[in-house]
């Protein structure tokens, strides 16, 4: 495999220092937004976003900037720490390194759960050394058994993890089209409440809307997935707030924008074995004015978040994932957590969205072969 080394300029976007020295190791990173990250001894070095993985040419300034990024900063990578979807670019090229470079470098393929890397990162950015609980919220991760993750719960130690608790699965009607069309999971939420019926009527305006109770009692290519960025589209698609999007994350960009005054309804959501269940408060959703229900969803979603972390009763919890670049959520949480005692780490100079993936993937990797 030939890596071209094209351009003089630098690709390294954030260098840190690290809670303690680990054996070189190169994260590969995620499909979207990619970068690649590096660490050695204490020292840590992040690439630019060089966009998603969906064309000849950005794979092309992928492989570019990984090649650059290794002669850069002169680290040797005995391991790759790659995303657990077989499909992605950075993971067959995670596994052509190991093959490649075996003999010569030692370099072993680890795989690392996407969740996982944005939890692992939040610790590394922050100097973390020890064990902390994790609050991974975003649009999608593959879990293992191919499960599809996003409102995740985990507790990190070392290069290990354990997941402790997760949102409430719901059926994503349509698979990945269910992303850009936020009524989707709104009617998903409507059949998980025992109110199907009311999906044609309230959605009218969707083409597909009049067999969608059929296609959700079915169970037809409904996938389900415990993603906090789903349940955020469930929202809007409630609230009659952008129910076909033009990307993903617009909805509930919108949403957000629409707070004003946040509150909180108490008996908005059930907390059982780890599973966190908002269905309570998405029930009092439709018909309610947008900007209400954007007040009282984002309320009621923090209490939530803080109950559900400070019962696993771990001190020290780190905040990831692409939902949390919504500001109101982040201050929320993080001010709820803070208020019951605990030690709360959030991203300041690497991207808590999937640009940050590699950082995490790079810190599991090293410590896998320590």
């Amino acid at each position: 495999m030939s890596l071209a080394r094209a351009r003089a300029d630098s690709v390294v976007a954030t260098a840190l220092r690290l809670p303690f020295a680990v054996p070189p190791a190169v994260g590969m990173g995620p499909f979207l937004k990619a970068t690649v990250a590096v660490v050695d001894g204490d020292r840590a070095w992040v690439s630019h976003d060089v966009g998603n993985l969906d064309s000849a040419a950005a794979i092309a300034a992928y492989e570019d900037t990984l090649a650059r990024l290794l002669d850069e900063t002169g680290v040797a990578p005995r391991a790759a720490g790659h995303d657990l979807h077989p499909d992605f670019h950075s993971t067959r090229l995670a596994q052509g390194l190991g093959l490649e470079l075996e003999l010569e470098l030692g370099l072993a393929p680890v795989p690392v759960q996407h969740h996982q890397a944005h939890i692992a990162a939040v610790a590394a950015e922050n100097g973390h050394p020890g064990p902390l609980l994790g609050l991974a919220l975003d649009g999608f991760g593959l879990g293992p058994g191919d499960q599809s993750w996003g409102g995740e719960l985990l507790y990190l130690d070392g290069a290990g993890y354990a997941r402790r608790g997760h949102l409430a699965p719901l059926p994503q009607p349509g698979g990945d089209v269910a992303a850009r069309e936020p009524w989707r999971m709104g009617a998903a939420v409507l059949h998980r409440l025992g109110r199907g019926g009311e999906i044609a009527a309230r959605f009218a305006g969707q083409p597909h809307a009049a067999m969608l109770e059929q296609v959700l009692d079915r169970n037809l290519n409904c996938p389900p997935t415990s993603s906090a960025g789903r349940l955020f589209d469930a929202a809007c698609g409630l609230l009659g707030l952008r129910p076909v999007a033009e990307f993903e994350g617009q909805a509930p960009m919108e949403l957000e924008s629409l707070v004003t005054r946040p509150r909180v309804m108490a008996d908005g959501w059930t907390l059982e074995d780890g599973v966190l269940d908002l269905l309570p408060l998405m029930d009092t959703l439709p018909g309610r004015d947008p900007a209400d229900g954007a007040d009282l969803f984002h309320g009621t979603l923090a209490a939530a978040l803080v109950d559900w972390a400070a019962a696993a009763g771990v001190a020290t919890v780190g905040l990831s994932g692409g939902c949390f670049f919504n500001r109101v959520l982040t201050r929320l949480v993080a001010e709820g957590l803070a208020a019951r005692g605990m030690t709360v780490l959030r991203h300041g100079r690497v991207s808590p969205g999937d640009p940050g993936v590699s950082l995490g993937q790079a810190w599991v990797a090293a410590q896998t072969v320590a």
